[in-house]
């Protein structure tokens, strides 16, 4: 395994799980660790190396050549003791780049001051993303940070049939048309001379609040 391509995830429940198996979709190699045995069999052979072990241990994580790697995610959420611990063994290994889960606020707090640099609220995170689609007509939704959001919506009737630089939507609303997807052509970066169809899908961005009101227009 070349450890600088490689990401180890420590913590295969739902979240870890989902993560590492993203990852090797993607075509990174994972180093999956866990400290439940059935939980390591079930992803025997699902990534390119599963197993079990005390992750709380230095001499445990030395053995694994985990200092080796230089990213690794803490996605233990059951016992923040043991999350905790495992953060800042990985601190002191010198690990570059640390993405640790936290379950609350305060746990966050505890990993940043530890020198966790990414510190990532799973839960949370998809907790306030399904919120915003619902409360709006979006059919997706990333929240960049900083109160910025990225939406897919159905376009409002009142930018449809027009180049986009006669919509004056970004004066008007404050938000920006970046691309859209037509019915048998795909997605398309949007221009000043783009005209947007019914049927068409577009992608938005600006401040969350004007995003959320723009997914509203009829």
């Amino acid at each position: 395994m070349a450890e600088e391509d490689s990401v180890v995830v420590i913590g295969l429940g739902r979240f870890g799980s989902a993560l590492a198996l993203e990852l090797m979709e993607s075509g990174t190699e994972v180093l999956g660790i866990d400290g439940d045995e059935e939980i390591v069999q079930a992803h025997n052979r699902l990534l390119t190396h599963v197993v079990r072990a005390d992750s709380t241990k230095e001499d445990t994580l030395r053995q694994l050549s985990v200092p080796e790697f230089s990213s690794v995610v803490v996605a233990i959420g059951g016992d923040i003791q043991a999350n905790i611990l495992t953060a800042s063994l990985l601190i002191k290994l010198g690990i570059p780049n640390i993405w640790a889960k936290a379950v609350s606020e305060p746990h966050g707090e505890i990993l940043r001051q530890l020198g966790v640099k990414h510190v990532i609220y799973p839960e949370k995170d998809m907790g306030r993303r399904v919120a915003h689609l619902v409360r709006g007509v979006m059919q997706d939704y990333i929240d960049i940070g900083e109160d910025f959001a990225l939406v897919k919506t159905a376009p409002p009737r009142e930018i449809l049939d027009k180049p986009l630089s006669l919509t004056k939507v970004r004066t008007v609303h404050g938000v920006t048309v970046t691309a859209y997807h037509r019915a048998g052509q795909g997605w398309s970066y949007a221009t000043m001379e783009t005209v947007i169809l019914e049927g068409d899908i577009v992608l938005v961005a600006g401040q969350t609040e004007r995003v959320e009101s723009f997914s509203r227009l009829p």
